[in-house]
């Protein structure tokens, strides 16, 4: 299946882009999937950093059209609207992004699971009043998950259940961010830095300085840092549910929902910061070490070849020894 892009969406982003040049540096930002994005580069030449931010725009508008699950008329939106009725083809970028959804589901057991948005909409963080799900429904929407259960062939995928969707909040922005660094190398572009909601990628260096700085908020006084890390060529992604949760009956209810066990996620973690190769990796890293709780999440991490991270709980906070390495400003905890 093919679909036309999305022209409402492309004008939509182009509206909102604004580019600003200081200290040989020229930065774009924009608000695409939900978010502020920000792309900033030590430009080569004018002309060079025209057509690479022209393209940056055109690429994530598309890419927004195509994999919003909010949007009924993109390739995800189609392919839950024919839960439990048909097969929909994809094309081969599509097939890469759900081998992807698989390894990353048997590399987190479980823990990452795009089907999980039946549970994911279940637990409404925004509801005003909140509004606690009956077991019944918590249930309900746990028969209607499970990646394991989703039909695949090459270039097609059926949803075999109606009720079952795809949502890959968990990996699509990250994707994006990956991709969009990439996609400077063709324009000549060496050094970059590509910010979508705070989840980063950097190729080479800021004028004057040996690595790009990312500050990392403090999750007990957000709007704060509590330090930051120095990177070359690395990402830098973070998850926490320190900003978006509820409270019912006295006890808090953050957004990121457990696809294993059909509830929030409670075990005394409020924030991962996550230093790796790409930012897929990074991000995937920092929400599954979030869902696993500090011990294991500290664990898997570590274990994880070049990647480095910090957990911070309501009891204290767990480091890799690699994480230092970035680190080159840490302020004292109150």
């Amino acid at each position: 299946m093919v679909l036309n892009p999305n022209i409402a969406l492309r004008e939509r982003v182009r509206q909102s882009a604004v580019v600003n040049e200081e200290d040989r540096l020229s930065t774009l930002t924009f608000h695409a999937m939900g978010t502020r994005c920000r792309v900033r580069i030590v430009e080569p030449s004018r002309p060079a950093a025209n057509g690479y931010f022209d393209q940056v725009l055109t690429w994530v508008a598309d890419f927004e059209a195509k994999y919003s699950r909010f949007l009924n008329d993109s390739l995800i939106g189609f392919i839950n609207g024919a839960a439990g009725k048909m097969w929909v083809e994809v094309d081969e970028e599509t097939d890469r992004l759900f081998n992807l959804c698989n390894d990353l589901f048997f590399l987190t057991n479980g823990a990452f699971d795009p089907t999980a948005l039946p549970l994911i909409r279940l637990w409404n963080w925004k509801a005003n009043p909140p509004v606690m799900p009956t077991e019944e429904a918590i249930q309900a929407a746990r028969e209607l998950t499970g990646w394991k259960r989703i039909q695949r062939r090459r270039s097609a995928i059926f949803l075999p259940q109606a009720g079952m969707c795809l949502d890959l909040g968990g990996i699509g922005k990250e994707y994006a961010v990956d991709m969009v660094a990439a996609l400077a190398t063709q324009y000549g572009v060496e050094h970059v830095l590509v910010d979508f909601g705070q989840d980063i990628r950097v190729l080479g260096h800021p004028p004057g300085r040996p690595a790009w700085h990312v500050g990392l908020e403090n999750p007990q006084t957000p709007g704060t840092c509590w330090g930051s890390v120095a990177v070359n060529n690395h990402a830098v992604a973070s998850s926490g549910d320190y900003l978006r949760h509820f409270v019912h009956d006295g006890q808090r209810y953050g957004h990121i929902v457990d696809p294993r066990t059909g509830r929030p996620v409670a075990n005394g973690c409020l924030l991962v910061n996550v230093v790796a190769s790409t930012c897929t990796v990074a991000g995937i890293l920092s929400t599954t070490a979030f869902i696993l709780g500090p011990r294991e999440g500290f664990h898997l991490i570590n274990g994880y070849h070049g990647a480095a991270g910090a957990i911070f709980t309501e009891q204290g906070n767990f480091i890799t020894q690699r994480f230092y390495d970035h680190l080159i400003q840490q302020k004292p905890q109150s």
